[in-house]
């Protein structure tokens, strides 16, 4: 994995950092600019299945750090993605079933880099994301991570209740994170698992908790009903490793 710049602004600059390969995440248009190298710049980020929005000049302006967008300003991702495959390989290279965490929109880059950084910690094999309506590998993640982005591979994928379909035909099985669960010490979480974690406010959506094969509560003696989303993932993640080790 390679560090690359974040922010790119100006057509000619944007259309380059597509043409040269790097993932772009985002796009950000000016509304109503359809000229000759904006098409141009559109095209390449549908080859892509780049996330386009169409925002006011103002907006193009306060995010804007150059002055220098004309019109057009993309998020390019701060590491290269990996592919699902690359997990497979490391939890064999290791001699271990695998273990990947799977992330049901994410949306605050320090949650999903602290999430990075404990799967890398726990042992897992890698981390799943969603192209859309989530944060991708962007420069705060990767910070956030303190390093574990070098090392734990990241891939983007269109479906995540999809996903777990074929990992599942693959001999995985799923693991979600809400309230209304067992009680996760009560689960056999052992052998080639997924963890899945979800959305900040909204928990696992309704889809994915479906596919998943057990529902896990983490006890809460406090006074407040939840806890952050990175640190559910870590107790949870945590279970698991202790339940692997023995």
């Amino acid at each position: 994995m390679r560090y690359q710049e974040f922010t790119v602004e100006g057509r000619n600059a944007v259309l380059e950092a597509f043409r040269s390969g790097k993932t772009v995440d985002k796009l950000f248009i000016l509304t109503g600019c359809q000229d000759g190298p904006i098409q141009s710049i559109v095209r390449e980020a549908k080859k892509g299945d780049t996330l386009i929005q169409y925002v006011s000049k103002e907006r193009l302006d306060q995010m804007s750090e150059t002055g220098k967008h004309q019109g057009v300003i993309a998020y390019t991702a701060a590491y290269d993605y990996a592919e699902i495959d690359d997990m497979f390989k490391l939890a064999e290279e290791r001699g271990e079933a695998p273990f990947i965490f799977l992330l049901d929109n994410i949306e605050d880059p320090h949650n999903l880099g602290a999430i990075i950084r404990t799967a890398n910690l726990a042992g897992a094999h890698g981390v799943i994301i969603p192209k859309r309506r989530a944060v991708g590998l962007t420069a705060t993640v990767a910070r956030t991570s303190a390093g574990a982005l070098n090392y734990t591979p990241v891939a983007k994928v269109t479906n995540i209740s999809k996903t777990i379909e074929e990992l599942k035909e693959r001999g995985m099985w799923f693991v979600c994170a809400d309230m209304g669960g067992e009680v996760m010490y009560n689960l056999d979480l052992k052998g080639p698992i997924g963890l899945v974690i979800g959305n900040e406010g909204d928990g696992v959506s309704r889809l994915v908790s479906e596919k998943c094969d057990f529902i896990a509560s983490i006890p809460m003696k406090g006074n407040i009903d939840s806890l952050n989303a990175s640190v559910a993932a870590g107790v949870l993640a945590y279970e698991i490793v202790r339940q692997r080790m023995s």
